[in-house]
């Protein structure tokens, strides 16, 4: 039963109405645009004393060691340029024997030094005394003998006089002077990144033309590509679209000739983007719905560095979700748009490589659907760092931890979702509704309000090798895994009725993600995977092979940036993927958007563990109502099974009873026109499961 909200003191009220003052007041600060240009100046100024230092210790090292000889070499031997690597060889053995030479003379010198200097020394003042003898001589004036040593003992005092006077501004200075030596280095080389430059100063990597365009596919070494372009009488430029802006970036269409394949083109990627003049993660190539034909997005050099800013959920305090209508706000596509996703009646998949951003996309999902009041939230949190903390008092039931008794609370929350799909399905059946769900029904009748049971870390769950008390194991991937069948279930049954899942694992295999379990998902993303082998795992193979290469995005600098495929979402007519550059929400913002979530709610009481029935042998039990009878009329089974567990089998039908048997390779028959249930069906079943188990063991 849940407790009703309290009442909040004056004081308390106070309080928040102070904090969401400040928090109004520092978004507003955040999103001006003088803000904007003070961070840009601070990352510029930073970044050209930090780029300058590390450019002036290159120069440094390379004009002490053979490093640059070095790397002439190596991209001599890319390039296959034999005399040029014989060319510098002998360069760099000049330099080392040159610089052998020098120290050798250094060392002797440093030998022959305090002999040197008493000679020096010597000569010297016999010079100074021959000078003061004359000058005496000249003058008749015996004093003056010592004339000339004392007065270079006074252009000594003098001289240190003086240096006693600058020494110690001079050395308070010399540390600003250095790093304005190194910030003028760094300005000079444009060592911050492009967003952060003057827009005078940055790098676009020059415009994109139809020439640059047609060059580029002609020097990508691919033969007849070449040829044919040779041969065109306009030299490829018929190959072309329009050139298109696109965001922060341009977009055009090549038509390829007979002979080059689409598939030849994407392996060419990288070769492409530097023929482009751009890194490779600033070409994109999808395949359009034209045959033969490639798209490529192409962005301004450093754009796709720059921030896109905050979410619109910190911006509206007054932000809104609606399950049925609305979409979440969660990123930028590449062209700059708005990248929003409905998540009705959507299963949903999140993967990539560990520390890439993955709970926080999972995340800003959930904290957008929070502020639809009508929606319930079971979370599993297989981590249990904290990353869903900001849910409790929100969500009904909220589990965190990675140990083997988490997986199996997690698995009884998946397995309660499965009875309660059930149990709606029976219901709805019930109610006659030829729509399914209805937005009316989820918001005025409690048995069907929205329900997302969110598993993060879902990798631990598959890879779980507990038993639970029935002798079937939480993980896997086999008929008899508790945790997967559950998921299963939700995933070809769910959404008709308000239960989905969402899932979110790391690094995808076929052991830690089974097949049949990611491909039961409407929305699947990816972040930055290693291979195009995993990329296929979590996206599919069809929008891998139509442009999709979360495998391509840079670890640790694309952290956010999400490939996702699916329903949902808006693409381009035939486009098989979107990339977008998600909105970040730190954990500290998503206790505010979690907190005015549960401001517009009835308090929830969140529980940390089901307290979950000893779950039903539903197989044992029909052996018991079938008895030893050859065969039951299904009615007749279905009347004895309310009559023996009435609670369980309250909105069974002859449609769930078939879909028990059918789970273990049988099915209900007829005998005389009526459905009926055969004794021998069932003892198949059973054996059946029994053999599973001890396979599974």
């Amino acid at each position: 039963m849940l407790k009703a909200p309290e009442h909040p003191s004056a004081a308390s009220t106070q309080r928040d109405r102070r904090r969401a003052r400040f928090r109004t007041a520092a978004r507003a600060a955040l999103t001006d645009e003088r803000t904007q240009l003070a961070y840009r100046f601070a990352v510029r100024h930073t970044s050209y004393v930090a780029g300058g230092t590390r450019v002036a210790a290159r120069r440094a090292w390379d004009g002490r060691t053979t490093a640059r000889y070095e790397r002439m070499i190596r991209a001599a031997e890319a390039a296959g340029l034999m005399d040029e690597i014989k060319e510098w060889e002998q360069r760099a053995q000049s330099f080392k024997a040159a610089r052998h030479k020098r120290r050798m003379d250094t060392l002797k010198a440093m030998i022959h030094a305090p002999k040197a200097i008493a000679y020096a020394t010597a000569g010297g003042a016999g010079i100074l005394l021959m000078l003061g003898i004359l000058l005496a001589w000249a003058n008749h004036d015996v004093h003056d003998v010592l004339t000339p040593i004392e007065t270079v003992i006074d252009l000594v005092r003098w001289a240190a006089f003086i240096a006693g006077i600058v020494w110690g501004p001079l050395l308070f200075a010399a540390p600003w002077l250095g790093v304005a030596a190194v910030w003028a280095v760094g300005r000079h080389q444009h060592t911050a990144p492009q967003w952060a430059l003057p827009v005078q100063d940055r790098d676009l990597g020059g415009p994109i033309t139809p020439s640059i365009v047609v060059v580029a596919f002609r020097d990508l070494g691919i033969s007849a590509l070449r040829k044919a372009i040779e041969a065109m009488g306009d030299v490829g430029a018929s190959m072309l679209s329009v050139i298109r802006p696109a965001g922060c970036g341009v977009e055009i269409d090549v038509q390829l000739p007979s002979g080059v394949s689409t598939e030849e083109i994407q392996n060419k990627r990288r070769k492409l983007a530097e023929n482009l003049n751009r890194h490779e993660h600033e070409v994109f190539i999808t395949i359009p719905p034209q045959p033969r034909t490639v798209r490529l997005w192409i962005a301004d050099s450093g754009a796709l560095d720059e921030p896109i800013g905050a979410s619109p959920l910190m911006l509206d305090e007054n932000a809104t979700a609606d399950y049925y209508t609305g979409s979440a706000p969660w990123g930028q596509n590449l062209r700059g748009d708005a990248a929003d996703v409905s998540v009705f009646q959507r299963h949903i998949l999140l993967t990539g490589l560990s520390n890439q951003g993955k709970t926080a996309a999972l995340r800003a999902l959930a904290l957008w659907l929070a502020l639809d009041t009508t929606v319930d939230f079971y979370i599993a949190d297989l981590k249990g760092v904290g990353d869903w903390r900001g849910f409790l008092g929100l969500a009904r039931l909220l589990i965190q931890g990675p140990t083997d008794e988490h997986v199996a609370q997690a698995t009884d929350m998946v397995e309660w979702g499965v009875e309660e799909m059930q149990k709606r399905i029976a219901l709805l059946e019930q109610s006659g509704s030829t729509e399914g769900v209805t937005r009316e029904m989820a918001r005025t009748d409690p048995r069907f309000r929205p329900i997302v049971l969110i598993v993060d870390e879902a990798q631990v769950a598959y890879g779980s090798g507990a038993i639970g008390d029935d002798k079937r194991p939480y993980g896997g991937s086999k008929a008899t895994s508790r945790y997967f069948q559950a998921v299963k279930k939700i995933h070809d049954q769910g959404r008709a009725v308000n239960v989905t899942i969402w899932e979110g694992t790391q690094d995808p295999t076929d052991e830690n993600l089974p097949k049949r379990s990611r491909e039961g998902n409407h929305i699947r993303g990816s972040l930055v995977l290693g291979t195009e082998s995993q990329a296929k795992m979590a996206l599919g193979e069809a929008p891998v092979d139509a442009g999709a290469a979360p495998h391509k995005l840079r670890r640790g600098l694309d952290k956010g940036t999400l490939v996702v495929a699916g329903e949902g979402i808006k693409m381009e007519p035939g486009q098989a993927s979107v990339t977008i550059r998600t909105y970040f929400i730190s954990g500290d913002d998503a206790v505010v958007l979690t907190d005015r979530a549960k401001s517009r709610r009835e308090g929830v009481a969140t529980v940390h563990k089901l307290e979950v029935v000893k779950p039903v042998d539903h197989l044992a039990n029909l052996a018991i109502v079938v008895g030893d009878e050859k065969r039951v009329r299904t009615t007749e089974v279905l009347h004895r099974l309310k009559a023996h567990d009435h609670k369980a089998y309250e909105h069974w039908t002859g449609g769930r009873l078939k879909a028990l048997l059918v789970e273990y390779g049988e099915d209900t028959g007829v005998y005389d026109g009526y459905p009926v249930v055969r004794w021998e069906s069932v003892q198949r079943a059973l054996e059946r499961r029994d053999q599973e188990i001890e396979e599974a063991q």
